[in-house]
């Protein structure tokens, strides 16, 4: 439960969000907002372990041959969808959010609706702020 990752939007992904629509909130995130995610609740996964990403050395080690070095580097990458986004993504660790500050609206309803889950698109930005 309130957990976040990053997904390449395209036919087959959006096919599969369709499916599960009523279960999770998706949408499209600003630069400021992955920005946030990475720096404030960015961790990488390293031999199925989970590490904080404090050092710029961790991301050298394991994306450096992908041109990315450093945080801003994975940030760009991501928000972007650059040619080494499976990478990146797969780097980090799903991210671990917090409950909405001032709770979820209505659960069992969409978001067109007046409820929570579906499809945000640029709304979606205000709900992680809640949540980071």
């Amino acid at each position: 439960i309130n957990n976040g990752m990053f997904v390449r939007l395209n036919k087959a992904t959006l096919n599969m969000l369709r499916i599960i629509d009523p279960y999770v909130v998706w949408g499209y995130p600003s630069l400021h907002t992955v920005r946030s995610l990475i720096y404030k609740r960015g961790h990488a996964c390293l031999n199925g372990k989970r590490i904080p990403i404090c050092e710029p050395e961790l991301i050298q080690r394991r994306l450096g041959k992908y041109g990315i070095i450093c945080r801003e580097d994975l940030v760009h990458e991501i928000f972007t969808v650059g040619p080494h986004f499976k990478q990146a993504v797969r780097f980090l660790w799903p991210f671990k959010l917090n409950t909405p500050t001032g709770g979820w609206v209505r659960k069992a309803r969409h978001f067109v609706e007046g409820g929570d889950f579906g499809n945000r698109e640029d709304c979606l930005n205000q709900l992680l702020k809640r949540m980071i």
